[in-house]
């Protein structure tokens, strides 16, 4: 099937020349598969160190560079090229397939010996799996949670509370379940390296562009759930992920910044959508609630606390009770 990878580059071209290197012992010579490389208006050298890769290693018959003149987002970013590639039907004049498969891959990411094949036959074997996602990985190996559940109201105390007892509770609940070494039906996969058929875009459009970061592909895998497509998760299709080297949310061994506001804000983007919002309110509320008393916990136990500066006070700031349920 007509694959057509999507990665979209926001000041990150070291790394995103990195992932290209990666991906081009695996589609040189291949007619079936092209990289869409958008450059979200980095106003960097970006589009410059981009082409030159391109043009240096010969990768120009299977990469194409689209300079957008705005950063809308990570939705945003992904949607003009994921536009582009669907509005061929049929191969045309200039040389284009129609795209059957979409393959969303982070700059920030390596991509390991047959990781598109094995998404590939995992669709093949599941024709009502319309979302397949890849195993996460450190460059040593090491797996990365990469596949969960929807967020709940069971989700977000026990994400505020953080207390073992309540973990084990609501064990069928949290989003982030033990990582499996078998293929496995899930709610949604990790946005870095996910594969989606040219159908389930037909159903429910593109991504959600009013997610500027983060949600986006969690809501987008909602929405296939209702319009009655699957998600998988298939670990045989291996990614190295540099967590957060592409994005603003840095990874707990590092010094913490403040959270990014869009990321708030696209939170309550997806509750409100999603619940609705007085049940957004409710979730709010809870989670302060139990996260409150976690860091009164933390403090009286003397346990160091890696979440980022004024992250209580942040969300809050930024919760549906103050901010309404505008989205």
């Amino acid at each position: 099937m007509n694959t057509s990878i999507v990665i979209v580059n926001y000041r990150t071209a070291p790394l995103t020349c990195d992932c290209l290197a990666s991906l081009a012992t695996h589609v040189v010579g291949r007619s079936d598969v092209h990289v869409a490389l958008v450059d979200n208006a980095s106003g960097d050298d970006s589009v410059d160190v981009l082409r030159a890769a391109i043009e240096a290693n010969g990768w120009q018959s299977w990469v194409t560079l689209m300079p957008l003149d705005r950063n809308g987002g990570f939705a945003f970013g992904n949607n003009a090229a994921i536009r582009d590639v669907l509005a061929v039907t049929s191969d045309d004049a200039g040389g284009r397939s129609k795209t059957d498969l979409v393959w969303l891959l982070n700059p920030d990411t390596l991509v390991r010996e047959g990781a598109l094949e094995h998404m590939i036959a995992y669709l093949d074997a599941n024709p009502e799996v319309g979302i397949v996602g890849s195993r996460l990985e450190d460059r040593d190996g090491t797996a990365q949670r990469s596949a969960f559940r929807f967020p709940s109201l069971a989700s977000e105390i026990d994400d505020g509370l953080r207390l073992g007892i309540v973990s084990r509770l609501f064990s069928k609940k949290i989003i982030a379940p033990p990582i499996s070494e078998s293929a496995i039906r899930t709610d949604w996969v990790c946005g870095a390296s996910m594969l989606i058929r040219r159908e389930v875009f037909e159903a429910i459009s593109v991504l959600d562009e009013n997610y500027f970061m983060y949600y986006e592909e969690t809501d987008f895998c909602r929405q296939a759930a209702l319009a009655g497509w699957a998600c998988g998760y298939e670990p045989r299709s291996r990614v190295v992920h540099l967590v957060g080297q592409a994005s603003g949310v840095q990874i707990q061994s590092k010094p913490q910044k403040r959270r990014p506001q869009y990321w708030f804000e696209s939170r309550r983007r997806y509750f409100v959508k999603n619940h609705g919002f007085l049940f957004t309110c409710v979730t709010d509320l809870a989670w302060g609630a139990c996260y409150s008393l976690y860091r009164i916990r933390a403090a009286v136990q003397r346990k160091t606390v890696t979440d980022p500066p004024c992250f209580l006070f942040d969300f809050f700031r930024n919760s549906a009770i103050v901010r309404g349920g505008a989205m």
